[in-house]
């Protein structure tokens, strides 16, 4: 990469600014030089690649008027080569994010501070998780994670921005983050993990006996009215099922948190460019689709966003979301399904507590320091709830039936 001194760090207000084989190569980790890369970012994570952030700010799902105003940084070698990437979106508000601060926000507000606009470094209205830090492969590459969190840092300063969040990143970010002074903060989900099973029985028969039978009497009685399930994914995909799905979605983000942040146009974008990176798993029931499940498929993992119905029946949001995203799973050959944010009944289908990261960067020393206290308690107190959560696992014990 040559003397970090010349390196260039500049924001772009969209990814159509930049060059798709580009972004996808270092969301791939690509090492510099390595040219024909794919648009797929398949190897890493489908939500860092372009097409995907790309959908979200042409449907204008993530633009100004949503409180998403995109401006990610770019690192450009002396030759021009774009040496690595960070998603990033000027926020005013904390929706869509899924690591909450609204209370940080409203003491500090309260206080005379403003809080809003902040930097946040994430994909927006998911909590995917996954690199922040998208930098091509080699022996430079902390160095170049490095100067994306200084140049990160010195953004929200040259912005006069309250703070900088980066959410849902990796272990190895956010450890790196931590050694620069950064906040680190812990959360937990619940991701179910494929120790090699070859059928969904080899699953079941991992589990503690109650368990199983639960698991089966579920899945029974999910399709006890007819239901039908398709797995829907690549070419098969058509602005029908798109037509059937956003309905669903549009009615569970009423009733959660007031309106959906997704549009329509961008489901369509979706389709159009990432066809084979998606799974729809739909019920069917009289031949009309009453519920379905949107998934994502990464290169060893498949992730569960969204799922909505047009008619309730009972443990059918299990089997959809969870059972065949872990049907899924092993028929491909997938290590994990990632299953969205919270949920502790997902314990007791298989799915298993996991740390999740976040660091944070306030540019105010006393809101740094009350943050940094809090954050000390929270942390040891979700470790105990995961250790806790962990020692209920559905799996069979050392010599258990």
């Amino acid at each position: 990469m040559g003397d970090s001194e010349n390196i260039v760090v500049r924001a772009i207000a969209g990814v159509a600014e930049i060059d798709p084989e580009a972004w996808d190569a270092c969301a791939e980790g690509t090492p510099s030089g390595a040219r024909g890369l794919k648009s797929s970012a398949r190897k890493r994570n489908p939500f860092l690649a372009h097409a995907f952030l790309r959908a979200l700010e042409e449907s204008g799902s993530a633009c100004a008027e949503t409180g998403w105003l995109p401006r990610h940084l770019v690192l450009e070698s002396p030759d021009g080569e774009i040496e690595g990437v960070m998603p990033c979106y000027l926020k005013a508000h904390s929706m869509g994010e899924y690591v909450f601060d609204h209370g940080w926000a409203d003491a500090y507000e309260r206080a005379g501070g403003a809080y809003y606009p902040k930097l946040q470094a994430s994909v927006p209205f998911t909590p995917v998780t996954g690199p922040r830090l998208l930098v091509r492969d080699g022996p430079d590459r902390t160095e170049r994670q490095n100067l994306l969190l200084r140049a990160a840092a010195g953004f929200t300063e040259q912005l006069d921005l309250s703070s900088l969040h980066i959410t849902f990143l990796t272990r190895e970010e956010w450890e790196l983050a931590g050694e620069m002074g950064f906040l680190q903060r812990i959360d937990q989900q619940f991701h179910w993990r494929n120790a090699g099973y070859s059928t969904f029985d080899d699953f079941l028969a991992a589990l503690a006996s109650r368990k199983r039978k639960a698991i089966r009497k579920e899945r029974r009685q999910a399709l006890e009215d007819g239901i039908e399930i398709e797995w829907v994914t690549g070419a098969d995909l058509t602005e029908a099922h798109w037509d059937a799905f956003y309905e669903f979605y549009q009615d569970t983000g009423a009733r959660k948190w007031g309106r959906p942040y997704l549009n329509r146009a961008f489901f369509s974008l979706l389709g159009e460019t990432m066809a084979g990176d998606v799974l729809l798993v739909m019920a069917k029931r009289d031949g009309r689709y009453v519920a379905g499940a949107l998934n994502v498929i990464g290169a060893d993992t498949l992730f569960g966003r969204y799922w909505g119905c047009t008619e309730h029946h009972a443990y059918l949001h299990f089997e959809i979301c969870y059972y065949q995203a872990i049907d899924f799973a092993i028929a491909h050959g997938l290590k994990t399904v990632e299953a969205g944010a919270q949920g502790e009944h997902k314990l007791a289908r298989g799915y298993l507590p996991t740390q999740t990261y976040s660091v944070h960067y306030c540019r105010d020393p006393g809101l740094a320091q009350a943050i940094a206290g809090f954050l000390k308690r929270e942390r040891a107190a979700v470790a105990h709830e995961i250790a806790f959560l962990a020692e209920e696992s559905p799996y069979k014990k050392d010599g258990g039936s």
